[in-house]
C-alpha cells in the first residue's frame, strides 16, 4: 500500500466519481483507476461498486476510510514536525545555572519560550555552584549554563545579561546595618560565613583578595552548602557574607540587610555559555528569545 493509492482511494470516496477526483488530483482518469485496482488488489477486496452514472463505497471501502484519512494525517504531522524542528519551535534544551541568585532571569526565560514556543522542552537543572553547569555544556550534557566564571573556553560561545556589584549581607540588628554602604576594611574583625572554596568560586576569592587588600585576613566561623543557607546563618546572627547586588532581588529573608560594598571591584558578570559546535534550531531560538528578557547590559559605570 503506497501513499499515492491511499489519496486516490480517499479522493474517489469523497468525490464518488472518478473523472472527479482525477482533476482534484491533477492526474488523468486512466493512472487514477489502475491506483484504485493495485489497492483492491493488494488488500484483496473491491473497495467501489462501478457503474456507468454511479461509483459507491463497499463495505471494505466504507471500512478503510477512517484508517487511510489517520495515514495521511501522520503524514501530514510528520511533515510539519520535521519543519518545526527545522524552524526550532520544537526540541530539547536543557540549561544549567548556579545559585539563587539566577532564579527570576531563569523564571522569565522559562515563561517566554513557554508561551512562545510550547513545542520545546525547556529544562532546567540547578547546581550550588557555577563550574559544574559550565562542564555539563561542555560535557554536552546540558545545550545552555547560567552563571559567573573567570574565564570562557575556546570550546564555548557567551553573552553576558547582567553586570553584578558586590554587596555585604547583615543582620538587620547590626551595628553596621544603619550604614549606606560599606568598605572591606570596614568589616575587620567581624566573623564571616561563606561558601566552601572550590574551583572557580568567584566570592571566596573576591573576599579574600579583598580582605587582605584592607589589611586583614577574614575571620570565616562558618561554611554554608549553598545560598540559602548561607542567607539564613546571617540571619541567625552567625556572622555577616559577601554576596553579589542580584541576591536581594531574588531571595527574600526576614531581617537581612544588603549593603553595596564600596571598595573599587571590576563588575561581576553573569553570563549565559553554549556550545560553539551546537546547531541545535531549538537551541538558537532559545538564545534568540534570551536577548528579550534578558538583554546584554550596557557598559557599567564601574568599567
Amino acid at each position: 500500500m503506497e501513499l499515492h493509492q491511499i489519496r486516490a482511494f480517499l479522493a474517489v470516496a469523497e468525490e464518488l466519481h472518478f473523472g472527479r477526483a482525477a482533476a482534484k488530483l491533477h492526474m488523468a482518469q486512466p493512472p487514477l483507476s489502475r491506483a484504485i485496482q493495485r489497492l483492491e488488489h493488494e488488500l484483496k477486496a473491491p473497495l467501489f461498486i462501478r457503474s456507468t452514472r454511479t461509483v459507491h463505497l463497499t463495505a471494505a471501502g466504507e471500512a478503510l476510510l477512517a484508517p487511510a484519512r489517520d495515514i495521511l494525517d501522520a503524514c501530514r504531522r510528520s511533515a510539519v514536525a520535521v519543519a518545526s524542528v527545522g524552524k526550532g519551535e520544537t526540541g530539547r534544551v536543557r540549561v544549567a545555572f548556579a545559585g539563587v541568585s539566577s532564579h527570576v532571569l531563569i523564571g522569565k526565560l522559562a515563561k517566554l519560550v513557554r508561551e512562545t514556543h510550547p513545542g520545546i522542552e525547556f529544562q532546567l537543572y540547578s547546581s550550588n555552584f557555577a563550574l559544574p553547569a559550565m562542564d555539563k555544556v561542555i560535557s554536552g550534557a546540558m545545550e545552555v549554563g547560567l552563571g559567573r566564571w573567570n574565564f570562557i573556553p575556546a570550546a564555548l560561545e557567551s553573552r553576558i545579561v547582567a553586570n553584578e556589584r558586590l554587596v555585604i549581607a547583615l543582620h538587620e540588628g547590626h551595628p553596621l546595618s544603619h550604614r549606606t554602604s560599606l568598605l572591606m576594611s570596614d568589616l575587620e574583625g567581624q566573623p564571616f560565613v561563606t561558601l566552601p572554596q572550590h574551583p572557580g568560586a568567584i566570592l571566596h576569592d573576591f573576599l579574600h583578595r579583598l580582605a587582605n587588600g584592607a589589611g586583614y585576613a577574614p575571620a570565616i566561623v562558618q561554611m554554608a552548602p549553598d545560598s540559602q543557607t548561607l542567607m539564613a546563618l546571617v540571619a541567625a546572627e552567625i556572622g555577616v557574607a559577601l554576596t553579589v547586588s542580584s541576591v536581594p532581588d531574588n531571595f527574600q529573608y526576614p531581617g537581612l540587610v544588603f549593603l553595596p560594598l564600596e571598595d573599587p571591584v571590576e563588575p561581576i558578570q553573569l553570563r549565559l555559555v553554549w556550545r560553539k559546535d551546537n546547531n541545535s534550531p531549538a537551541l538558537r531560538e532559545v538564545l534568540r528569545l534570551s536577548e528579550e528578557v534578558l538583554p546584554t547590559p550596557g557598559p557599567s559605570p564601574d568599567s
